[in-house]
């Protein structure tokens, strides 16, 4: 099925603002860059070097390379955009994850375990505290609250059998978002998604790591039966990058001023909260 994209013109921070988006090269990653572009944003896309060898962003997106799996990559990360932007940003995005290969957890190694909480949860970490000093640099010449947007997963709530350590963590970054909402106002807002499966190749091992592959196989993704799930989803349907995109841009924005700690749940109605 072929969807209309939204009007997205009425969403996001004003033209101008500084928007950094880590994993910026993944399938949503990429469409909110678009977006943002479009919408007269400055932005840079921190993401693994070959992502960004892969994926052409438009024009005047600055590209920094990232290993979330590095303890210092966000660090230097953000030195440069310090030096590139003087220490100031309005908008912070975290988008990194990785699905681990489906297994039970009394079969986990303590390799995969690490391996899955260090790529998608500390790696938010470290990024957060390399963010923060340019946010709230940002809330100051901005004269608003800067904002930062957390991807975390409906399975962090709604758990799926041999997804243990990815709900885990993404368990762990709603838990994150709302400390950091309750240490950083009012200067900075700290919010997040909580996305069902979402239709781009991090279905299938992601853009970093697995490479771009065929659109999805509805019969099989991340190892679940996902004939059986779209049963259950009351819209429909699998979601796609701009269903995400479209919440990401609102709490980015002065339009969700009042909202920080926050999780939006976009699933098509599978997951109510």
């Amino acid at each position: 099925m072929t969807l209309p994209a939204p009007d997205f013109s009425r969403l996001g921070p004003s033209p101008g603002a500084r928007l950094a988006i880590a994993g910026g090269c993944g399938g949503i990653g990429r469409r909110l860059v678009d977006i943002a572009v479009d919408q007269g944003l400055e932005v840079a896309v921190i993401d693994l070097p070959e992502s960004l060898e892969r994926h052409v962003l438009p024009a005047g997106v600055a590209t920094i390379p990232y290993d979330a799996r590095d303890d210092d990559g966000a660090l230097h990360a953000f030195e440069k955009i310090t030096e590139m932007w003087d220490g100031s940003l309005h908008g912070f995005v975290h988008l990194p994850g990785y699905m681990s290969p489906p297994k039970m957890i009394e079969e986990l190694t303590a390799h995969e375990i690490d391996e899955a909480l260090s790529i998608n949860l500390r790696s938010a970490f470290l990024a957060v505290q390399a963010a923060l000093p340019l946010l709230r640099q940002g809330a100051t010449e901005f004269e608003s609250a800067s904002a930062m947007v957390f991807a975390a997963s409906g399975l962090a709530t709604l758990v799926e059998k041999t997804t243990g350590t990815y709900s885990a963590a993404k368990a762990g970054i709603i838990a994150l978002t709302k400390g950091l909402a309750k240490e950083n106002a009012p200067s900075v807002r700290a919010n997040c998604i909580a996305p069902g499966a979402v239709d781009t190749a991090f279905l299938r091992g992601g853009t970093g790591r697995g490479g771009d592959v065929n659109p999805v196989d509805h019969a099989d993704m991340a190892g679940m039966n996902n004939s059986a799930m779209l049963s259950t989803i009351p819209l429909g349907r699998i979601a796609v990058p701009d269903d995400v995109v479209g919440p990401i841009l609102f709490l980015l924005s002065d339009k969700s001023r009042f909202m920080t700690g926050q999780t939006l749940y976009i699933n098509g109605g599978r997951l109510m909260v």
